[in-house]
């Protein structure tokens, strides 16, 4: 898989397992860290309309994707007779990889006829670790090409309750890795849960799109697995690559499927299995 990345700069990748406490680091991030993937996009629609609180979500989530806590590097320090009677986490921001980040979200919200970015941070706690990504952002923002966008920064715990309180005044989300990794999937839980949720992991020069969500082992071989977060990881590939008609071809054939319980599967409360679905968008492509 590492070859064909390298030599293609582009991958679809299905969820990959990562155990909980000991044992090996995420193959997720090594990918991320592999192939300079700074930027995670994680768009959330809302293609459910008749079991939703919420049935009108178009919110972008962008993490930086490659710094902050997720780094590795920690370590137990013993005492006694307790080899981990301490742990301890560094977490590790740049000043360029705030800039980086930031124009990159700027960029992408100026592409997609996007108006406003919250940028969301713990700078009052975090002063300098997310103080520097807060910092940077709004430095970045000043630009004079990102005159026309709207800039307004909120703390991490905040913005949690605001998601799920009136989620509509987002439009995108710009934040460091951590706190990105927590807040997509809260807005996950929004749109009818990580089966709808795609993700895009985005370099300079390579990018891989997947499924954000776990790997399912209870369901494995039953033929009741939701695709849609890979199919729409498979749309979002498709922009990438500036075949963005052909993206939307396959988005608008998911929602024409998912608007039939009849055609969904069972965890969107439906009762088709995997095969009669997949069927299903692909009669829907137009």
């Amino acid at each position: 898989m590492m070859d064909n990345i390298r030599e293609t700069r582009l991958a679809l990748k299905a969820p990959l397992g990562t155990p909980i406490g000991d044992g090996f680091r995420s193959a997720n991030v090594r990918l991320r860290e592999e192939f300079k993937l700074y930027a995670n996009v994680r768009p959330a629609i809302s293609f459910l309309h008749d079991r939703r609180r919420y049935d009108n979500i178009d919110i972008v989530l962008i993490r930086e994707n490659t710094q902050g806590f997720y780094v590795g590097v920690e370590h137990y320090i013993p005492i006694d007779d307790d080899p981990k009677a301490v742990a301890e986490a560094s977490g590790i921001i740049t000043r360029s990889g705030c800039r980086k980040i930031a124009k990159y979200t700027f960029d992408y919200a100026i592409k997609n006829n996007r108006k406003k970015i919250t940028i969301v941070h713990k700078a009052n706690i975090l002063k300098k670790l997310t103080g520097l990504f807060l910092e940077t952002a709004r430095e970045v923002s000043q630009e004079k090409q990102y005159a026309g966008l709207e800039i307004e920064d909120r703390i991490v715990d905040n913005t949690a309750m605001q998601l799920v309180t009136n989620p509509a005044q987002f439009d995108m989300i710009l934040t460091t890795n951590m706190f990105g990794d927590i807040l997509s999937d809260e807005i996950a839980g929004l749109i009818g849960g990580l089966g709808l949720a795609p993700g895009g992991n985005i370099g300079e020069d390579a990018a891989i799109f997947e499924a954000v969500h776990g790997t399912a082992p209870d369901i494995a071989g039953q033929g009741i697995a939701n695709p849609t977060a890979l199919l729409l990881a498979a749309a979002m590939m498709l922009d990438h690559i500036e075949e963005k008609p052909l993206g939307d071809r396959l988005r608008n054939a998911i929602k024409e499927a998912l608007s039939d319980p009849k055609t969904r599967t069972g965890d969107l409360q439906g009762s088709a299995n995997t095969k009669e679905y997949t069927a299903a968008v692909i009669s829907n492509l137009k």
